[in-house]
């Protein structure tokens, strides 16, 4: 009987330690950003074939890979910042950072995750998709180890991956995206990278050197000035893409949820400081998620109804 109890008692032992690192490699996969994934979806949504179901399956496949190459470089930058992520009141409690997952773990993980995208992206995509993946790595290979030092690139080239994840997208869907579409995610993407900064250097304050060396090449003064030339920028351009849209001049009418959206941002960054996880303004902030749904509703109400 005790050595029944004992054998059980292990088990249970084995099974919690599986199911906290299964947890802990998930969270170092970081799903929560995941969402910036849906960029993805610009071109079959703006050109009208989001109804079509073998474009969409296309889509969605390329969506999934594409959270897979996104979190081998999530992987990769918690492996390299380990040292510094300790020094972080936020960043201390990832996985490596908090000895949940060891560093060899970790790099075995990346492996694996690498592998298993150039794999079925090979098998269920095709290789123009391939490359777009294997470009987003790379560069953010190069951003992991150099460009996140360098000031004002290391928001382009942040920029410069929200970019590719509409390239993939429109290579997926068979369809030309807008300049001004991308022209916009670019600009949207340095108006998110610009408020990470900002807000990470009002949490951090006097350790900001320490935690992440760029921070003290930036200051909020001089990052303002960026976000005084960028936000209009974003909606110059958003407007300049509804006046050419193709789909509907009618496109226009969702500017002031754009108009909306940028000044609620910019609020909740002044008020809460919430600007460091974009996504937790997507997941928390009620009027900037009701916004957002209204405009996505509005957007395809206007193409797919023909107004």
């Amino acid at each position: 009987m005790l050595k029944c109890k004992k054998t059980h008692n292990s088990t249970l032992t084995y099974m919690q330690l599986g199911r906290k690192v299964m947890r802990a490699i998930i969270e170092l996969m970081r799903p929560k950003q995941w969402s910036k994934n849906f960029f993805v979806f610009a071109a079959i949504i703006f050109s009208g074939n989001f109804l079509h179901t073998s474009v969409l399956e296309n889509n969605i496949l390329t969506f999934i890979l594409f959270c897979m190459t996104s979190s081998t470089i999530y992987v990769l930058n918690d492996i390299v910042d380990v040292e510094k992520d300790k020094c972080h009141p936020d960043k201390k409690n990832r996985p490596i950072a908090s000895g949940r997952i060891s560093k060899n773990k970790a790099i075995t993980l990346d492996i694996l995750l690498f592998i298993l995208v150039i794999c079925l992206t090979y098998i269920f995509l095709n290789t123009k998709i391939l490359l777009v993946f294997l470009v987003y790595i790379i560069v953010n290979i190069f951003y992991s180890f150099k460009l996140k030092n360098i000031v004002i690139i290391d928001v382009m080239t942040i920029a410069f991956g929200f970019v590719l994840r509409v390239e993939s997208g429109s290579i997926a869907t068979g369809v030309q995206v807008s300049p001004w579409l991308f022209l916009c995610t670019i600009l949207l993407a340095l108006f998110l990278g610009l408020n990470k900064r900002k807000s990470e250097i009002v949490t951090l304050k006097d350790k900001s050197s320490s935690s992440r060396k760029i921070l003290e090449k930036y200051s909020i003064e001089n990052i303002d000035k960026m976000l005084t030339i960028v936000n209009p920028s974003v909606l110059m351009a958003y407007c300049l893409y509804t006046f050419s849209s193709t789909q509907s001049k009618n496109m226009m009418f969702t500017i002031p949820f754009v108009l909306y959206g940028i000044l609620r941002y910019e609020y909740l960054m002044d008020k809460e400081n919430i600007g460091g996880k974009p996504e937790d303004v997507f997941q928390k902030d009620i009027p900037f998620l009701v916004n957002i749904l209204i405009w996505i509703i509005v957007v395809i109400v206007i193409i797919y109804f023909k107004l």
